[in-house]
C-alpha cells in the first residue's frame, strides 16, 4: 500500500530543507527519510528534513524537529525556524504573530514581517541567550573557550566556542575565507576530540564593504551532520557573539554567508540574540511512501 505525502522545499538564505506538516501527515522514520530525500540527483536534494507538528508544551504554539541529511537529529536551526513561520502563516495554519515555536533548544519566539500581500517576507527570531560555557559540548577549560588553539592536520586555528543550544566553534581567519579549503578542515574540526557531541565550525573574515552601515563579517560554515551549507542561522548568531566578545564587532552585525545575509543583534538588556532574515518557498511536490 502506498501513501502520498505533500512536501514544501524552502530555504532561508540558501539553507534549504524539506518541510512536512505532521499535523496532517505522519513520517514513521524521519531519520531514514532525511537521508533518502535529501540526496541530490536521487532524491529531492536538501540540507535535511524539518517536521512541523503540534507543541507538547502549553507555552508553545507549534513544534519543529530537524533531521540533517546524514539522518542525525539537530537541536536547532535558525534558518529553519523562519521558514516554519512562513509555512504556518502563508498556508493559513495560523495567523498568530508572533508564533512561539518549540524546539529541542527551547521555545523560540518568531516575529513575522509581512509584505503588501500578507505574505511573510522576513522573520525576526528571538534565539535566546548564548551559552559560553558548556562542558558537554566543549571538553576543555570547564567548557569555555575564547581564542583557543586547536591543531588539526598541518595547521593550528584560534577559535571561540559559543553554544546557541547547539555547539559552534568560530574561527577568525587572517586570510580570505572565499579561498579557504573548507571541505578539508571542516570535517577534521567537526570530529575533533574537543567536541564530544561534534561541532558546527564557522570560518570568518571581515567584510570590506558591509551593508547598511553596520559592521559586517563574511562567514562560511561546515555544519555538523550536513557539511558545507549556504547559510547557518545559529552559526551567524555564534559568529556575532564571538566577534563581540573578542573585540571585533559591536553588538550588531551583518553576517554575510554564501546564500545571503542575516542581521544579528545581541541585546544588552536581556542578553538575547535577535536574528532577522528572509524565508522563501522554492517549490512543492509529493512523495510516495510504501507502507
Amino acid at each position: 500500500m502506498k501513501k502520498t505525502i505533500p512536501f514544501t522545499k524552502m530555504h532561508g538564505a540558501g539553507n534549504d530543507y524539506i518541510y512536512v506538516n505532521t499535523l496532517l501527515y505522519n513520517i514513521p522514520d524521519p531519520s531514514a527519510a532525511a537521508i533518502k530525500w535529501s540526496r541530490p540527483h536521487f532524491g529531492i536534494g536538501s540540507d535535511g528534513l524539518i517536521l512541523i507538528g503540534a507543541a507538547t508544551r502549553p507555552d508553545a504554539d507549534f513544534s519543529m524537529r530537524i533531521f540533517n541529511n546524514d539522518g542525525s537529529e539537530a537541536m536547532m536551526c535558525g534558518n529553519g525556524t523562519r521558514c516554519v513561520a512562513k509555512f504556518l502563516h502563508d498556508k493559513g495554519v495560523t495567523k498568530k504573530n508572533p508564533i512561539r515555536l518549540q524546539t529541542l533548544s527551547g521555545i523560540k519566539v518568531l516575529q513575522l514581517h509581512l509584505d503588501a500581500e500578507d505574505k511573510v517576507e522576513s522573520v525576526t527570531v528571538d534565539m535566546g541567550t548564548p551559552i559560553l560555557q558548556e562542558p558537554q559540548q566543549f571538553a576543555e577549560n570547564g567548557g569555555s573557550a575564547r581564542d583557543y588553539a586547536v591543531t588539526v592536520d598541518d595547521r593550528t586555528f584560534q577559535g571561540t566556542f559559543v553554544s546557541m543550544g547547539n555547539p559552534h566553534f568560530v574561527i577568525f581567519l587572517n586570510e580570505d575565507v572565499e579561498q579557504f579549503p573548507l571541505s578539508h578542515y571542516g570535517p577534521l574540526l567537526e570530529h575533533h576530540p574537543l567536541f564530544p557531541q561534534r561541532c558546527n565550525i564557522e570560518f570568518v573574515s571581515p567584510l570590506t564593504s558591509p551593508p547598511s552601515g553596520v559592521g559586517g563579517l563574511r562567514m562560511r560554515v561546515w555544519e555538523r551532520g550536513s557539511g558545507i551549507t549556504l547559510a547557518c542561522g545559529t552559526g551567524a548568531c555564534a559568529t556575532a557573539v564571538a566577534a563581540h566578545i573578542t573585540g571585533r564587532a559591536s553588538r550588531q552585525s551583518n553576517i554575510q554567508m554564501d546564500g545571503g545575509t542575516l542581521h544579528i543583534e545581541w541585546n544588552a538588556t536581556d542578553n538575547h540574540i535577535l536574528m532577522t532574515g528572509p524565508a522563501a518557498i522554492s517549490f512543492e511536490g509529493e512523495i510516495v511512501l510504501d507502507e
